[in-house]
């Protein structure tokens, strides 16, 4: 540390808050400590009374916390993500898009484990909106040796944090039972999947109601499949009433049934197979009712990952069961809340 008139100080790193008082409105840091001095700092800073100032000596090797933070974005950030100003040292970093946040966690607690290198980040493979901050990084001392950010970039292979588009899809809708099918009573699932799909930017192509019998269901399926859908979803007959023959009609389609059954409350008795379409393969999904009338269920888990070009596999499913309860909150929150994280 040193003593410098103000016009020298171009360029140099602050030790201290500079204070401004304002009588009868407010006092507070014009600069704060760590704070590079730019040319157009100098008026304001003779304006405060500091002539001189104590900053820190460079040091051959050293790295200031706004370079250093920068260093780590370059590094660790992927596609999609837009970096901020450095403030105090730290970078925060925002979705450009609307998409899935998929973080590398063993690389991230890679780099966390250096010491005096940090990030921190929203739970992976989440949904987040445009512009939503999802990760901020920065180093704990306010200059820190080049060799330790040399050692973090010598480790990483690939990005650590990206947020991943989702394909604006075409979907369809089977809906089963009798019940709706004769219209006994009114279908409620294919309105709130046409708002679900389209709040992640896919479009419900059709949505075709059948019976009971398999063979009627199985053939619905096959239809959207040769319409080139991107996903099907099949909803209805999905509890373990002796009737319910989703999963039958599902298999029956050519689909291949790869989960049935997930831990996820709501969402138990969740469906996961894939059919061959014309692109190739097509997630067929069966949903069961908590869907149509909870807020977060296993849809709002599975399908942006899907949407991201994501397959899902069976090990997926079964590691959503850590933070696969819901709580049930009177108010529900999500995503602001512990569930699917």
């Amino acid at each position: 540390m040193k003593t410098i008139h103000v016009h020298d100080a171009v360029g140099s790193v602050l030790c201290h808050d500079i204070t401004r008082i304002v009588p009868g409105e407010s006092k507070g840091p014009v600069f704060s400590k760590g704070h590079v001095v730019r040319p157009e700092d100098i008026k304001v800073l003779l304006e405060v009374g500091k002539e001189h100032l104590y900053v820190f000596e460079p040091l051959p090797g050293m790295v200031h916390e706004n370079d250093a933070a920068a260093r780590i974005v370059a590094a660790t950030a992927g596609k999609n993500l837009v970096a901020g100003e450095p403030k105090e040292g730290r970078i925060n970093l925002s979705a450009a898009c609307d998409g899935l946040l998929r973080i590398d966690v063993p690389a991230l607690t890679k780099i966390n484990s250096l010491g005096e290198i940090t990030i921190a980040t929203l739970h992976s493979m989440q949904f987040v909106a445009k512009g939503r901050a999802v990760a901020g990084t920065r180093v704990v001392p306010l200059m820190i040796e080049d060799e330790k950010l040399r050692r973090m970039e010598s480790i990483i292979s690939g990005p650590v944090m990206e947020v991943l588009p989702l394909a604006h899809a075409k979907v369809g809708v089977v809906t089963t039972g009798s019940e709706v099918y004769y219209g006994r009573i009114q279908d409620a699932f294919g309105p709130v999947l046409q708002k679900k799909f389209a709040k992640l930017g896919s479009t419900v192509m059709g949505q075709t109601l059948t019976s009971d019998e398999v063979s009627m269901t199985a053939s619905a399926i096959v239809d959207f499949l040769h319409q080139g859908a991107d996903m099907i979803v099949v909803t209805g007959g999905m509890s373990v009433d002796p009737d319910d023959r989703t999963p039958t009609a599902i298999r029956a389609s050519g689909a291949e049934v790869l989960s049935y059954g997930a831990p996820v409350y709501p969402g138990a008795m969740f469906l996961l197979a894939y059919a061959t379409g014309p692109r190739g393969p097509v997630p067929v999904l069966g949903l069961p009712g908590c869907v149509m009338y909870h807020k977060a269920s296993i849809f709002d888990l599975v399908v942006p990952r899907l949407l991201a070009g994501i397959k899902v596999t069976p090990e997926d499913v079964a590691a959503m069961g850590h933070g696969g309860f819901c709580s049930g909150c009177p108010e529900c929150t999500y995503p602001m809340c512990p569930f699917g994280k």
